[in-house]
């Protein structure tokens, strides 16, 4: 199966949502009367035998409203090793080869009352083809009409597309967002999916792979829609010392998670990637008690 078409046609739109989202983030930091903006830094994946492994671009804002944002895209190929690719969809000691494109996003922001946020959507290719991704929402100082609004709008989204897809996917992300060794949830959920399969397109037309990527990026879009507005309904609220610590102190679960339990931080490990990028999502400023 060849799915050479299929990856540039994903790696385009996620590049494109990753300017539009970087703009609208540097708007509100002018809002804001910052000039904060994006510093962009490509970097090349490293093979053991010299071939090309593609790469990707790390972007990074500090400002007045996010503290700390980056936003990753980034296109790979190559060979699993063989322990790690029996635990990879399609793949095999004997078959390792895959080709991996995606976007990935992380927010902490300055205010506590602003919610963090992540959001990450992907297609990947071995002996199977699949996208997966999500979205959900961090806030250290949660307020319940943001956590409503923000699951009204992937709700709006799934729904356009399978009425079964929220209720899915939402169950799967207070599943996979949770910290078992601290028996708490990362945040206050989202959306979270894997493995929408794609049909060889020489047997289906590429039909699946439509459906799936219209999903995918109908998912990217309700993220640019919702989560600037709500930045923008927190980002002028006073906070206290107290707030702040509030909010560090949960940061040090949110590294835990991401160290300890994520997906994406391991496959990115794993494949070689740029270890920067990898660990972009860690917090700027952390406190445990």
């Amino acid at each position: 199966m060849d799915w050479t078409e299929q990856t540039a046609q994903a790696r385009n739109w996620f590049e494109d949502l990753r300017t539009r989202i970087c703009a609208a983030f540097e708007a509100i930091e002018r809002e804001a009367g910052s000039d904060a903006s994006f510093d962009y830094l490509p970097w090349q994946r490293e093979t053991e035998d010299g071939t090309d492994g593609g790469g990707g671009v790390r972007g990074v804002m500090k400002g007045n409203v996010f503290e700390k944002v980056g936003v990753n895209v980034s296109t790979v190929s190559g060979t699993f090793s063989p322990q790690f690719a029996d635990t990879i969809n399609g793949a095999s000691a004997e078959r390792p080869h895959f080709t991996a494109t995606g976007i990935s996003l992380v927010a902490h922001m300055a205010n506590p009352h602003v919610p963090a946020v992540h959001m990450n959507t992907r297609f990947l290719t071995t002996q199977a083809a699949w996208f997966g991704g999500g979205a959900d929402l961090n806030p250290p100082i949660p307020y319940e009409e943001d956590t409503q609004a923000f699951h009204a709008r992937f709700r709006a989204a799934c729904a356009a597309h399978n009425p079964t897809y929220y209720e899915r996917f939402s169950k799967w992300a207070d599943e996979y967002f949770f910290i078992p060794h601290r028996n708490v949830a990362r945040g206050v959920g989202g959306i979270f999916y894997d493995h929408l399969e794609c049909e060889d397109p020489e047997v289906d037309g590429g039909a699946q792979f439509e459906r799936n990527f219209a999903f995918t990026r109908d998912v990217g879009e309700a993220f640019l829609d919702i989560f600037p507005a709500l930045v923008r309904r927190r980002m002028d609220t006073e906070w206290t010392e107290a707030d702040k610590q509030t909010q560090l102190e949960w940061r040090g679960r949110y590294a835990e998670f991401n160290l300890v339990y994520d997906r994406g931080t391991l496959f990115g490990l794993k494949t070689g990637g740029n270890v920067d990028a990898i660990l972009m999502s860690l917090p700027p400023e952390v406190k445990w008690s």
